[in-house]
């Protein structure tokens, strides 16, 4: 964005409105325009920050593009409509963000020089799509104000029939896997039923290899996060072992137990992967999505009190230590599973668990929830309960650390199977609601805008405003506006700022000096206040403009 001009008596009396809405506390998620939330009474049905988004999958055609777009008479129309309707049902929902599988299958969803074209674009292997679907994607979701986090799965090289299977001779002609068929595995073994190719993560080409791939995306496009799933070495089939006696053999590094040396190569591609994000855009958010237990308390006392499935063990993923090193930014355990007496893996006795694990570092935790299963009579009577999603959000609110949530998947969420979706959606995300901020990022103080017009026309108020120093000298630079409208012109203290009673939106910054945004709920004949705030690029906020009336 431009960097907005003021004359000296314009940016003069932006300073001291400035000065003037920063006299209250700073409050502990970097805000100044609230006070602590010791001293302002806030609605927790109403939080003013807090992670909101689904995930958007592409492997399979599971959400986007659809299948039928494959074949459609123009494909890249089609394809841009069916993601633009995604984008209109997150706005709906007033999600802050989307998380797209860009890189579901050792594939890319732009043009890599790495890899090939992702066969879920256009139906066939390293067919290139006439379009950057990529750019198209990040560029669409910033205009919504969304945040954009690149789905990328690192390992996963096919999908089993119809897909490439375990025979690599199906894969694009110019897949890296063909041309080091040293690098990859099958798993289960090809022949049978499920079989898939990996890339093998105990060889240190194959490491550096895949990061580098996927921090093409990162160095080229304006993302901002780098997400992984839970698939890192593949969950087991059966009793068939992975086929890594030889590479074991060779790149031992010295540990003689297996499954620690398993689990350190997962452990060196999160740290490489987030010390190389950080490098080149400090900015840039980096999570995990792992399988919802870590650890069971019986095979280790700072498990949880559950008995499933352990990722530690089966997939030789050390969440727990990601967390505790903080080389991961955000962590969203899978919590597919209802509230209420199912030993193996209650709702809620994961969710303190997880708040535990978070607490004290700069790891902020979000919960996966399964709106796949919701009204699904396949998954047991609880999921028939049409408030079981609904209820989940309501206990996380007992957790601080639990700030936020991401909906499985996109499909899922619009299908709305037993209005579960509009009961959350109302009891939970009835306003805006801005990104938690994170203070281990980089920040500079921003300034407040200057409001410089209000007023009504047809369809609403229409306001503008200025922001002054934007980006220059000590000062930030502004990514994005929250509006703040109060009914009556009465003075407004620091805690009308404290939640989203009176967030009516956001809005992300536009070139030039002069910055706009309509309230199209704004009820004719009624007076108000409006305040405007800015957001860096990692949702800090500014003090609150000075107040602007309408009558």
């Amino acid at each position: 964005m431009k960097a907005t001009r003021l004359s000296a008596a314009g940016l003069a009396v932006a300073l001291l409105g400035a000065l003037a809405a920063s006299t209250p506390a700073r409050a502990a998620d970097t805000d100044t325009t609230t006070e602590s939330s010791t001293t302002c009474a806030t609605d927790p049905a109403t939080t003013k920050r807090q992670f909101r988004a689904m995930w958007i999958a592409s492997v399979t055609n599971i959400d986007w593009p659809s299948k039928a777009s494959q074949t459609a008479p123009d494909q890249v129309a089609k394809q841009k409509a069916e993601y633009l309707g995604w984008l209109d049902l997150a706005q709906r929902l007033n999600h802050n963000a989307v998380v797209v599988q860009v890189r579901p299958t050792a594939d890319a969803f732009w043009p890599s020089p790495y890899e090939p074209w992702s066969e879920y674009l256009t139906g066939v292997r390293g067919k290139d799509p006439g379009w950057d679907p990529l750019a198209f994607l990040v560029e669409e979701s910033h205009k919504r104000n969304l945040e954009f986090h690149a789905w990328l799965n690192p390992y996963r090289v096919s999908m089993p029939a119809p897909g490439a299977g375990a025979d690599l001779s199906k894969l694009a002609p110019n897949h890296p896997a063909r041309q080091h068929p040293d690098w990859v595995f099958a798993y289960p073994p090809a022949g049978v039923a499920g079989s898939r190719l990996y890339y093998n993560p105990g060889v240190p080409e194959v490491r550096e290899f895949v990061e580098t791939a996927m921090m093409d995306a990162v160095n080229r496009y304006d993302i901002d996060g780098v997400h992984f799933d839970d698939y890192f070495y593949p969950y087991p089939s059966g009793t068939y072992q992975y086929p890594d006696d030889a590479t074991f053999a060779q790149y031992n590094r010295g540990f003689t137990d297996r499954a620690d040396w398993r689990r350190d190569n997962i452990n060196l591609l999160v740290q490489e992967m987030n010390a190389k994000i950080k490098a080149v855009k400090p900015w840039v958010k980096f999570g995990v999505s792992p399988f919802g237990i870590w650890r069971n308390k019986s095979a280790d006392p700072t498990g949880s009190d559950t008995t499933g499935s352990q990722s530690y063990d089966i997939i030789s993923a050390d969440t727990r230590k990601w967390i505790k090193e903080e080389w991961i930014d955000y962590v969203v355990p899978q919590l597919y599973w209802y509230i209420g007496q199912y030993p193996a893996a209650d709702y809620a006795r994961l969710v303190p668990w997880w708040a535990e694990q978070v607490r004290g570092t700069n790891v902020q935790l979000y919960i996966g929830q399964a709106d796949y299963k919701s009204g699904d009579s396949a998954y047991g009577s609880f999921w028939m309960n049409p408030r079981e999603l609904s209820d989940h959000l309501t206990l996380n609110r007992s957790y601080p650390e639990v700030l936020g949530n991401v909906h499985f998947s996109a499909v899922q969420v619009r299908g709305n199977r037993l209005g579960a979706t509009d009961i959350y959606a109302a009891e939970h995300y009835s306003r805006p609601a801005l990104v938690p901020t994170m203070s281990h990022l980089p920040a500079q103080r921003l300034l407040a805008p200057v409001v410089t017009g209000a007023e009504r026309r047809d369809g609403g108020v229409r306001l503008t405003w200025r922001q002054p120093a934007n980006g220059k000298g000590p000062f930030g630079t502004a990514t994005a506006y929250a509006i703040y409208r109060f009914d009556g012109n009465g003075h407004v203290d620091s805690c009308g700022f404290a939640d989203a009673a009176h967030l009516v939106g956001t809005v992300r910054g536009a070139d030039g000096d002069i910055q706009s945004w309509v309230d199209t709920d704004a009820t004719d004949g009624t007076a108000y206040t409006y305040h405007v705030t800015a957001l860096d690029r990692v949702w800090n906020e500014s003090p609150a403009s000075p107040a602007r009336f309408v009558r």
